[in-house]
């Protein structure tokens, strides 16, 4: 069908060419693939990793595509999507974007895997691999902003499970090269493989959620290359037949333009936040409202004496999943507000050691926990656009210190510098590569429009 919102995000993907994409789009893309693959190289060292990558080695007879962190392992294409994809996402490392989702673990893995899978007549360059990398962010961007209740923290279903197996589909059609009807009937795959429930977060199963969505969006498009189909109005708003309007309480789609001699990408108007601890971005927040309020304390007391403290305030967006007054688990602790908040005034600082079990049951932790009150000020809306953090220290003298942050270091309104991202970078990396391919891969990624092969990456 013609003049559809699903016709015309067929269109776009079929139609993108690498001169839509601005100088601005491709650096920016360039620095989420680089975090991206970092991410997934220290979340290989994980215990989650382990679990789904022992799982995928007991049904990958055809063994092609690499693994993160395991030089010489190779599964089957689509399960070494789901394996890398879990790695990204396994100690809550990766990028987010706003409306709220994580894009690039749920399409990198993807297109990694199809870069191998391909024969070496047909293997994709590195500027095809830019250029689908783009189109699968562009489709999770777009239908996030068909919907107001997508702009705040989650209720319902995780985002990324549920845009980015679209992207994750998007994507590898553009990669494969799929026909125009081809990419329709992907996302309407698609579709019938996304979604998942919020009440997983701060357990293991949530990095299932990004290593399924850019499976399942990589097996939508191999589905529908080989003819199968979906229903051609997927996206649009049909009353009394829900398609991807099943997923949101309120959704207005609207065609996406068919990319002419020029082309605007969301990621051209809007940065990436990229985390500097792996946490949810929720606690970036606090966390630095908090080592603003330690520094107070430091030059107030000389030290920092949590037996001057009588209570902590926290000031935070209402929001169910973060708000976790005594964690017992390292995925409890990357959703906590009350954790993240109190490491940083115990250690003045937040980092992969943080979330240990020695760290999370520290008995001077727990003590700084049960002082801990919470505040939900209505003008602290749970918007990663609009939120901010507050921490005020009452000390037993009467005194009261106060930190904020409304934008921490690492937030698209204040984003990394290239020092500190490839600090970030070589320091998640070294996990498990040598000096010497870190550096090839920083040097690779730079110039990714010139690669000749994608799967050299």
């Amino acid at each position: 069908p013609e003049d559809t919102v699903t016709s015309s995000f067929a269109s776009f993907i079929h139609g993108a060419r690498p001169d839509h994409l601005s100088q601005t789009v491709r650096h920016r893309s360039k620095r989420m693939i680089l975090d991206s693959i970092g991410v997934g190289l220290v979340g290989s060292t994980t215990h989650v990793f382990d679990i789904a990558l022992r799982y995928c080695r007991l049904y990958s007879p055809v063994a092609v595509s690499s693994v993160y962190g395991k030089p010489g392992v190779k599964l089957s294409p689509t399960l070494a999507a789901f394996t890398n994809g879990v790695a990204t996402h396994s100690m809550d490392f990766d990028d987010t974007w706003h409306p709220a989702t994580h894009p690039s673990g749920a399409v990198l893995p993807a297109l990694l895997a199809a870069s191998q899978m391909l024969p070496p007549s047909t293997k994709p360059t590195g500027m095809d691999f830019l250029l689908a990398f783009n189109v699968g962010l562009e489709v999770q961007g777009r239908l996030m902003h068909f919907s107001t209740e997508a702009h705040d923290i989650p209720k319902r279903f995780h985002p990324p499970s549920v845009v980015g197996t679209m992207g994750s589909a998007a994507a590898t059609a553009k990669l494969l090269s799929l026909s125009r009807a081809q990419c329709c009937h992907a996302l309407g795959i698609a579709a019938s493989l996304a979604g998942a429930p919020m009440a997983n977060a701060a357990t293991q199963a949530k990095p299932l959620h990004i290593g399924n969505a850019t499976r399942l969006g990589f097996e939508a498009a191999l589905l529908a290359a080989r003819g199968m189909e979906a229903n051609p109005f997927i996206l649009d708003d049909i009353p009394g037949c829900s398609g991807f309007s099943a997923f949101y309480g309120v959704y207005h789609p609207k065609p996406l333009p068919t990319p002419g001699d020029h082309h605007e990408f969301l990621l051209e108007k809007q940065d990436i936040a990229f985390k500097r601890f792996p946490a949810h971005l929720g606690m970036h927040w606090v966390v630095d409202a908090a080592l603003s309020v330690r520094n107070l304390f430091v030059h107030y007391a000389g030290s920092f004496s949590p037996a001057l403290i009588r209570t902590i305030v926290l000031k935070i967006p209402v929001s169910k999943y973060i708000n976790r007054p005594f964690p017992s688990s390292e995925h409890q602790a990357r959703h906590s507000f009350q954790f993240n908040a109190c490491a940083a005034l115990l250690d003045g600082e937040v980092g992969l050691s943080s979330f240990t079990e020695n760290s999370i049951h520290r008995q001077e932790l727990r003590e700084l926990l049960d002082k801990v009150v919470v505040e939900h000020p209505e003008d602290n809306v749970a918007n990663f656009d609009k939120m901010y953090g507050e921490v005020t220290l009452l000390l037993h003298s009467g005194d009261v210190l106060m930190g904020k942050c409304d934008t921490f270091y690492g937030h698209w309104r204040k984003p990394l510098s290239k020092e500190s991202l490839l600090k970030k970078f070589r320091s998640n990396a070294s996990y498990v590569l040598p000096e010497e391919k870190i550096e090839t891969i920083i040097t690779m990624v730079d110039d990714l429009e010139n690669l000749s092969d994608s799967s050299q990456l």
